[in-house]
């Protein structure tokens, strides 16, 4: 517990003043290390022990979050692929039929979903309110997990689905949504009075349940992966939280739903002192 504590006063901070501090193309840079190293952790993973096509899976992860900054222009993302492609099967004619296909395509598989998914936070990062908007696909299943953790300690009695994950609980569960409404709208407060924006509070609640929601799905996702493949942790970068996918597996999930709910359901808007 300690070395998640420790890693949550140093990680978040970082992770703040790379979004609201240094210049723009820093949080593609953070997203696209993120997205290599999960990538990575999912291909030694699935057992794709392959080291040149680990790498080029891994550039493309990389290349993905630059790729939306820029505008998601789509000659480059056919060249790359086209690259891609081109590289991988030259490496599988090589190797004499040693390259198991399966496990390409499950590395591909993982690369474009954990880059992609992620790339929302840069997608969020390009909208007008910019500074109101662009924590929250990273807060929320921060704070939903944290909450679910927190209250299953200390409530828990029901498993929630123990085959998967047998310390979750179902107290841990309401718990976690419930403190996922609760940061939102008090994130909601905390922004109207620092910047004067308009806010709408009914919206932040369904940001908070649904966020809270697909979070949960996306923990369960990553530890079905991780039972399925009998291991306990996708990597040690974090002390106390395991690897970037063990730490962002609900971000990958959360993001692209927070992206979509922004553009359907705008809880900011610019108020007469904004």
């Amino acid at each position: 517990m300690r070395n998640r504590i420790l890693v949550a006063c140093v990680g978040v901070p970082v992770i703040l003043v790379v979004l609201y501090v240094l210049p723009a193309p820093f949080t593609p840079a953070l997203i696209a290390v993120l997205s290599a190293v999960g990538t990575y952790e999912a291909l030694h993973a699935i057992g794709m022990n392959h080291p040149r096509i680990a790498l080029y899976t891994a550039i493309v992860a990389l290349a993905i979050p630059f790729w939306v900054y820029f505008g998601e222009p789509r000659q480059w993302g056919l060249l790359v692929l086209l690259v891609y492609l081109l590289a991988v099967f030259l490496e599988a004619f090589a190797s004499h039929l040693r390259v198991k296909m399966d496990r390409v395509g499950a590395g591909f598989f993982f690369a474009f979903v954990i880059s992609y998914c992620l790339s929302s936070v840069v997608r969020v990062g390009a909208l007008e309110l910019r500074t109101s908007y662009i924590f929250l696909p990273i807060l929320i299943p921060f704070v939903v997990d944290a909450g679910a953790m927190l209250v299953g300690m200390f409530l828990g009695k029901h498993p929630l689905t123990p085959h998967l994950s047998p310390k979750k609980t179902v107290e841990g569960s309401v718990g976690g949504l419930v403190v996922g409404v609760v940061i939102a709208i008090l994130y909601g407060v905390v922004f109207h009075f620092i910047t004067k924006v308009e806010v709408n509070y009914y919206f932040l609640a369904v940001y908070g349940i649904l966020g809270g929601v697909i979070t949960q799905v996306g923990d369960l996702a990553f530890s079905y992966v991780k039972r399925n493949r009998k291991i306990k942790d996708f990597g040690h970068v974090f002390p106390g939280h395991g690897g970037v996918l063990d730490r962002f597996d609900s971000v990958i999930f959360c993001a692209p739903l927070m992206e979509l709910l922004i553009l359907w359901l705008p809880a900011f808007s610019k108020g007469a002192g904004a």
